[in-house]
């Protein structure tokens, strides 16, 4: 009996947890079917080239261009990467090759309460000092007029956000390698430097691609601090000094107002598949990086 009990058992907690697993496979599909579904209006009307290119946005005519909004988050995202990568990068390595193991354990708190500060935070941190610090310092470096609300000082807030998330993985792939081949490097007159490069970085290569390939899809799809300080202006931008509109900025201020505009509701629908569909980029290229990878180590 007891036996037959326990079979019953396993049946039931193999197939609850089959159920959860398939969950989970088809959320991506469901949500993409579902944007696709409410985007339809707007495609039997446009062509997804054409909207893709436009770059006028004029809902109260029927224009939608979203390649002002692409560009912008584009823009922010690569900004934010170009200053969040390094520093990511090399303090996770002296946090975990450099230092005490003090130091690690002093930083870990500091680095989960930075990834636990609310994002409309770090949008008022932004606007009052970030905006001002682009304004006044930056842009004059390079001799160009700006209010400060600009892709910089979107940028700059969206790197500083993605800072402790980056971090942690790569801590963890860090910590992850095995201590032996760092012993081992230094045994036969490595300096500790070589070891780094040529052990830990290259056997923590997957990790580190994984981890900036995760960081990546998450700033992209930043909402609230973004749209706070980048300006908010539909046209393409001329630099990083220019005001921008991302396309979570533009889904985030527009939803739920002006939805008795024709188009509208459909035009913001779009907006999220396309931001669901270079999200999904990032992560397969990601991916791809890693595999390649893990097949030359």
């Amino acid at each position: 009996m007891n036996i037959i009990n326990r079979h019953y058992v396993n049946s039931i907690s193999s197939i609850w947890m089959g159920i959860c697993l398939g969950i989970v496979l088809l959320l991506p599909f469901v949500i993409g079917f579902g944007l696709v579904l409410k985007s339809y209006p707007i495609l039997q009307k446009s062509s997804l080239f054409s909207l893709l290119i436009g770059s006028t946005w004029l809902p109260t005519e029927g224009k939608f261009g979203f390649l002002p909004f692409i560009i912008s988050s584009l823009f922010v995202t690569v900004l934010s990467f170009i200053i969040a990568a390094p520093i990511c990068f090399f303090s996770s390595i002296y946090l975990t090759q450099y230092s005490k193991k003090w130091m690690l354990s002093i930083m870990q708190p500091v680095i989960d309460i930075l990834a636990g500060i609310p994002s409309v935070v770090y949008g008022v941190w932004g606007i009052l000092v970030i905006v001002p610090f682009v304004r006044d310092i930056i842009a004059p470096i390079f001799n160009q007029p700006t209010s400060g609300f600009s892709l910089l000082a979107g940028g700059i807030v969206l790197a500083v956000m993605s800072i402790p998330f980056i971090l942690n993985m790569l801590i963890e792939v860090f910590n992850s390698i095995p201590l032996e081949l760092t012993e081992s490097s230094l045994s036969i007159g490595a300096t500790k430097w070589e070891t780094v490069k040529f052990v830990i970085i290259r056997k923590g290569l997957s990790g580190i691609i994984a981890s900036f390939g995760l960081g990546i899809s998450k700033a992209f799809g930043e909402t609230i601090a973004v749209l706070m300080v980048v300006g908010n202006i539909a046209k393409i931008p001329e630099n990083m000094f220019s005001a921008g509109y991302p396309l979570p900025a533009l889904i985030a201020n527009n939803y739920g107002e002006m939805m008795s505009i024709p188009m509208y509701d459909s035009a913001l629908m779009l907006a999220a598949f396309i931001l669901f569909i270079i999200v999904l980029l990032f992560n397969f290229f990601s991916r791809l990086a890693i595999s390649r990878g893990e097949v030359k180590n």
